[in-house]
């Protein structure tokens, strides 16, 4: 059994579909959900769920003891990214080798990198009259949106275009694929 334990530090709405697609699963199971946020509506869905969900300080993600200690009694053996804006420590980064994805809404390399999330990033896009836009998953480092990539999708960008209304193409893709991107990768990159 993998358990995953997604990082989120907003809406949770990635977060919540992950839940619902690994709900009945065999081999996959969301064991925790770790926020930065005490307001993030996240929480209120793993609520609902009746997922873990942890709120921790910059100061207890920042202590390697504590939260290697807190991933290893959830038996984490895989992280996914949800919405988590900032950096993961490095500590967890070689913790979890090529065991930790994230999902950017762009087709990295462009738009990405430090302070490029949300409407920034589809705003980037507009202003930059891309033609095409979509969603990157990708293996993270120890840099913001720079890992190797995994998958991408696409969808078109439109001559009247905001960046709410790309947005929701967008999320349409994320929605669509990051579960079963997620599940491929631990089936066909880390074996059952």
């Amino acid at each position: 059994m993998w358990n995953i334990t997604i990082f989120a530090s907003g809406n949770g709405s990635n977060a919540e579909n992950i839940f619902n697609y690994f709900k009945n699963s065999k081999l996959i199971r969301i064991g925790l959900v770790i926020t930065d946020n005490p307001k993030a509506f996240v929480i209120e869905r793993c609520r609902r769920q009746s997922v873990p969900c942890l709120v921790l300080s910059q100061r207890l993600l920042d202590d390697s003891d504590f939260m290697l200690g807190v991933l290893r009694d959830f038996r984490t053996n895989f992280v996914a990214l949800a919405g988590y804006i900032k950096l993961i420590p490095e500590y967890i980064v070689t913790a979890f080798d090529h065991r930790i994805v994230n999902i950017h809404p762009s087709l990295l390399p462009k738009h990405g990198g430090k302070g490029m999330y949300g409407k920034r990033v589809h705003q980037s896009v507009i202003d930059s009259n891309d033609k095409e836009s979509g969603i990157t998953i990708h293996f993270i480092d120890n840099d913001y949106d720079r890992g190797p990539t995994i998958f991408q999708a696409k969808c078109p960008v439109l001559p009247n275009d905001t960046a709410d209304t790309l947005a929701e193409r967008v999320h349409a893709l994320e929605y669509e694929h990051y579960p079963k991107i997620i599940e491929d990768t631990i089936i066909k990159v880390l074996g059952q």
